[in-house]
């Protein structure tokens, strides 16, 4: 990286760079489209120009609300080129959500999606005094509507041709005139314990990152990489946005969230990011069919999990060297695994990560087994970018997020609490002194995590600061390991730890309904709804079962004693998960107060 460079001015070097290549792909009605770095700069070009026109200025905010598609960068890096502040928000938010931060960060325009996004917007339009104009992608559906706040994309991207035109210097200029300093992005935390914060992040805090995280991660320019996870989140910003811009690899974008797995197998992706739920829904999907197939396939997947497991335990973890077993191995994977990982869409998958949320142990020994090697990796929205991950070529150890990233120096407060420094450290938070103060001290980032190294330098994260229970007894437990060790269950999709100064654990559980209505077509069980498979008794046993199997794993005091089946899914809408389905934990005990008070009453 030079000095002064900025997003846009590294844009414009690999588009000069990679010309006709391809940049982005997307799938419309079956087809996939494809977009080259030309193009690309072309509609980035041309949006920015019709911002301009429209009269963006340099430092304004500009909120995009839609799930992830090439607009989404068109105008994320158009903004950026104007000297403006892209800020995310989660297109599953609800109209409040998106009141408060469009409202909280001033911004000027709105890039949305669709018609449901406008709605949301028109719902609380009164409140959202900066607001000049909502910029809509897809304007199917909106044609009657009688909105001067509403413009298409693809208007303002011809507004800006025309201003080209008569500008035809103005965009490089724009570019030229960008500095490292500036502000690039706001990004919304996802406000697990209150209102969301906007950690503000700079060109140089995140371009400063990036060739550190390329040390760690072999990605290449050939590399493809599937976008589904919101563009709004810091992870896939650096995956889908940053390093595609530093190292020219492609990037396709999925149909949806929910089409993610047919997707995956048509693209076949060398390069894949996935949160703790999605790896938990492949291993989920993975036993449902293996309970649905033959008595013979079976058979033929329980020996050859047998024997990759144990690979796992004696090569993988202890290090031994059998001859025998990676024969063995290497026969299970060509007569079974091959075929699973095919069907995954993981077959060349070369960059296999998961982070965001800590994962159970338990579910990456499992696709270690199938060959399906996730390397687990620990980042910040205020860090900007990876902070420590599991390296592709050292020694695998489940349950720790790998080695620091070089750049990144860590520490651990005398209370266990992590705190790192390093160039990615963020600008603070939007109109948010005393959170900042209280953030960043004397330079170091206290993370709220609670963590620890061991001897080989790997970074093991034991929980949230602030989710600690400690119980009357005086035994501090940490609940998410035991939540993961849950969670491994196909049958258990959420887990939610009760003890905080009680005499015992207990445990809300939500029941994982594609697998357990599975179960309970074979075992001839009736059920309508989910809360009618989840109030039967024989699905109470069954999760007593695996609860008690969970048991055996932990000491006798972070042994769940009892345990409540939630009636209903928990839900983003009703604020019990944030947009990145991590639990609200203070939400879903106030809720279930009655609850929880007769676990402990009866």
């Amino acid at each position: 990286m030079e000095i002064g460079d900025t997003l846009p001015k590294i844009f414009r070097k690999q588009v000069k760079r990679y010309k006709d290549r391809i940049a982005l792909r997307e799938k419309d009605l079956g087809i996939w489209n494809q977009v080259s770095w030309n193009q690309y700069y072309i509609h980035v070009k041309n949006f920015c120009l019709g911002l301009i026109r429209l009269g963006l200025e340099r430092g304004d905010n500009v909120a995009i609300l839609s799930e992830n598609c090439p607009e989404w960068l068109y105008a994320d890096l158009a903004i950026e080129c104007g000297g403006g502040r892209t800020v995310g928000v989660y297109p599953t938010s609800p109209a409040s959500q998106v009141k408060y931060i469009v409202h909280h960060s001033e911004s000027k325009f709105i890039i949305v999606e669709d018609q449901e996004q406008t709605d949301k917007i028109l719902e609380v339009k009164n409140d959202l005094l900066t607001l000049k104009k909502i910029i809509v992608i897809d304007m199917k559906g909106l044609s009657y509507y009688e909105e001067p706040l509403l413009i298409s994309f693809k208007d303002v991207e011809e507004l800006g041709e025309k201003y080209s035109l008569e500008n035809p210097e103005l965009f490089e200029r724009l570019i030229d005139e960008t500095r490292s300093d500036q502000i690039a992005t706001i990004i919304y935390t996802s406000g697990t314990t209150g209102f969301p914060k906007g950690a503000m992040i700079s060109h140089y805090n995140i371009l400063s990152m990036i060739p550190n995280v390329i040390k760690v991660l072999d990605f290449k320019e050939g590399d493809e990489l599937v976008s589904y996870l919101p563009l709004c989140h810091i992870a896939e910003r650096c995956f889908s946005l940053h390093l595609p811009l530093w190292i020219g690899y492609t990037v396709n974008f999925a149909e949806s969230i929910e089409t993610i797995q047919n997707d995956l197998q048509e693209i076949q992706p060398t390069a894949f990011f996935g949160v703790p739920r999605i790896w938990e829904k492949m291993y989920n999907s993975v036993a449902v069919k293996i309970q649905d197939a033959t008595f013979l396939k079976r058979f033929i997947f329980k020996q050859s999990f047998n024997i990759g497991k144990k690979y796992v335990e004696k090569v993988i973890i202890e290090g031994r060297s059998s001859l025998i077993l990676k024969i063995l191995d290497y026969l299970v994977y060509i007569c079974c695994f091959r075929n699973i990982k095919d069907k995954l869409g993981l077959k060349r998958g070369r960059i296999v990560l998961s982070g965001a949320a800590p994962i159970s142990p338990e579910i990456l020994k499992y696709f270690c087994a199938m060959k399906i090697k996730i390397q687990e990796l620990f980042g910040m929205t205020e860090g900007t970018s990876i902070l420590a991950v599991v390296r592709g070529n050292d020694k695998l150890k489940f349950g720790t997020v790998g080695k620091p990233v070089p750049g990144v120096e860590f520490k651990i407060a005398e209370d266990g609490e992590i705190l790192y420094r390093s160039s990615g450290v963020f600008c603070g938070y939007l109109k948010d002194q005393n959170a900042t103060n209280a953030t960043v001290k004397e330079g170091w980032l206290y993370s709220g995590d609670i963590g620890e190294f061991d001897k080989d330098g790997y970074l093991k994260i034991t929980d949230r600061k602030k989710d600690i229970i400690i119980t009357s007894g005086g035994k501090n437990v940490s609940p998410i390991a035991i939540e993961n060790r849950l969670k491994f269950s196909p049958y258990i999709k959420e887990a939610i730890v009760i003890g905080d100064k009680r005499k015992y654990l207990s445990a809300l559980i939500e029941i994982e309904m594609d697998t357990l209505q599975n179960w309970a077509q074979k075992n001839n069980i009736p059920y309508t709804t989910f809360k009618s498979l989840a109030e039967n008794p024989r699905v109470y046993e069954l999760i007593k079962k695996e609860i008690e199997d969970a048991n055996k794993d932990f000491n006798p005091v972070e042994n769940i004693r009892k345990f409540y089946l939630l009636t209903k899914e928990l839900d983003h809408d009703d604020d019990e998960l944030t947009a990145t389905m991590k639990v609200r934990r203070n939400i879903i005990e106030g809720k279930f107060k009655d609850v929880i008070e007769k676990i402990y009453k009866s």
